[in-house]
């Protein structure tokens, strides 16, 4: 496949900027990995400068991934490029991806630079990386509200620096679909040199018209998309890798051309970054939401019973969705449930696998069929539980209409101690949080409380996102359960656990920088 779109994945460092979305170094690993087996180009791994931790994660990331190119972000500062490059130097494909502002309102009031300081800026901070490596990314940000003259002048000096891929961003989502396709077919005409690089173009979604930016820009003959799973990202998310990939795959007719990415993989990974990040797929989100393939209407269930292709335009087994739920229940044994697990892609052994059965079989007391998103929130707040370190083993609340809500925990510490603690609240949820906030006893607010249900029916799953703030910082928890009391007081828990690990690692960074400077 010679002229194809490359596919470069941003998850993990636009993605993570989504409120509330931070992600440990473990966690980046495994989605990187799954990315990986996904088949993207280009896996953007983080912004090295930024901290020990980000730093820590992409040289991880560079060297454990092979069959894709690694790249990490830094601004037109000779500091940056040389974190970045220190990143990135073990990856089997590295890449530098250098950002400097180009719109005139960015260089007024953000840079506080004049144009021509800042074309200086571009040529040696391009150079700089390009002495690296001859794998380097320009992006001038906020290319979509720049002068168009001035924008080509810029890419054209990148273009005579090193740069071997030129990134137009439409960094506030400000582009219509036909505006941006006209300012990549400007560049294709009016940048010198323009044949020796790939245009690439990375769009925001806060007018909705993320995707169709990029596809746009793909018949006015771009050649990267930068994506992410589930348009996660900055404020309203960035382009979403499955619309993409799926829309360019299925009217090819109109494109006339297709990515390397294996779309058997797509619905799994959609699955882990969900999981990972506490970000929740909205029901009706294209490619990858529960009732993308549901179908409710009589005459649209007939039309498909008889020909799939009436009303479905991609074949669910294209993107990993199985044609229909295979039923579980609390007479299915221990072989049944793990291959059934196994083609949902998740391998469990030994205790893991133990410890998912007895969670199943509790669950099939309370709910007697048991569908495949069952058992994938089932798996992912077993994961989830699996890696705290301060563990809810009991909660017991009390509530009515003539009663105090009242609500009893019992934690078990990292050290083995087993915690007790009681409160009341305004509900027996809000008793929970404030039982559990007198273990820690540090300020959080709860910024945002979701509950919403995994499936239909009375007795489905209830799975509850969370994310409280600490010290300007948002974090978040997710868990399922048919109680959604109990499914509230684990996300909470799961925030405040990725709260107090964050805490850890800061305080073991200062000590790090501390021991340093001695």
């Amino acid at each position: 496949m010679d002229d194809h779109v490359r596919i470069f994945d941003t998850t993990l460092r636009d993605g993570e900027q989504s409120p509330g979305a931070t992600l440990n170094v473990e966690e980046k690993l495994e989605i990187a990995l799954q990315i990986e087996r996904l088949g993207v180009d280009i896996i953007e791994a983080g912004f090295p400068i930024t901290s020990q931790g980000d730093f820590d994660a992409v040289s991880l990331i560079a060297g454990q991934i092979k069959n894709c190119t690694v790249a990490g972000l830094a601004r037109g500062v000779a500091a940056d490029i040389d974190r970045c490059w220190d990143a990135v130097k073990r990856a089997a494909s590295p890449r530098i991806h250098v950002f400097i502002s180009s719109s005139d309102i960015h260089l007024a009031h953000q840079m506080r630079k004049s144009r021509t300081e800042v074309l200086d800026m571009t040529r040696a901070m391009v150079a700089r990386a390009a002495g690296y490596l001859s794998n380097v990314e320009f992006s001038p940000m906020d290319a979509s509200r720049s002068d168009p003259a001035y924008l080509c002048e810029m890419l054209a000096i990148a273009i005579e620096a090193g740069a071997t891929t030129l990134n137009i961003p439409d960094t506030v989502g400000y582009a219509y679909p036909e505006e941006y396709g006209n300012l990549i077919r400007t560049i294709r005409e009016r940048v010198p040199g323009i044949h020796r690089a790939v245009i690439s173009v990375h769009c925001h979604d806060d007018l909705g018209m993320a995707v169709a930016n990029s596809l746009a820009a793909v018949r006015a003959g771009a050649r990267q998309i930068e994506c992410t799973i589930n348009g996660i990202g900055e404020r309203a998310g960035n382009t979403s890798l499955e619309e993409v990939v799926m829309g360019l795959r299925t009217r090819r007719d109109i494109f006339g051309v297709d990515t390397r990415v294996d779309a058997s993989q797509i619905y799994r990974t959609s699955r882990l970054v969900s999981s990972r990040t506490g970000m929740v797929v909205q029901p009706n989100k294209a490619i990858v939401g529960a009732n993308a393939f549901a179908h409710m209407s009589g005459i649209h269930q007939d039309g498909v019973l008889k020909e799939r292709s009436t009303f479905e335009i991609i074949d669910p087994k294209d993107v990993g969705v199985a044609d229909s739920a295979i039923v579980l229940g609390k007479l299915s044994g221990r072989h049944g449930f793990r291959q059934r697990l196994e083609e949902l892609g998740y391998h469990l052994d030994g205790e893991d696998l133990n410890r998912a059965f007895l969670r199943f079989k509790q669950l099939a007391d309370q709910k007697r069929d048991i569908t495949d998103r069952d058992l994938e929130a089932l798996v992912s707040d077993q994961m989830r539980t699996d890696d705290e370190q301060y563990r809810l083993e009991h909660i017991q609340v009390v509530c009515g209409d003539h009663i105090v809500p009242t609500a009893t925990i019992r934690m078990l510490t990292p050290d083995g101690t087993v915690v007790v603690q009681t409160s009341t609240g305004t509900g027996p949820v809000d008793a929970a949080y404030k039982a559990i906030d007198r273990v820690f006893n540090l300020p959080v607010r709860l910024n945002e409380y979701v509950v919403q249900a995994v499936t239909a029916g009375i007795d489905a799953l209830g799975e509850v996102t969370v994310r409280i703030q600490h010290e300007g910082r948002v974090y978040s928890g997710q868990s399922a359960n048919t109680d959604v009391v109990v499914a509230s007081a684990r996300a909470y828990m799961t925030a405040m656990n990725r709260l107090l690990g964050q805490k850890a690692d800061l305080g073991a960074n200062y000590a790090a920088a501390q021991a340093s400077t001695v």
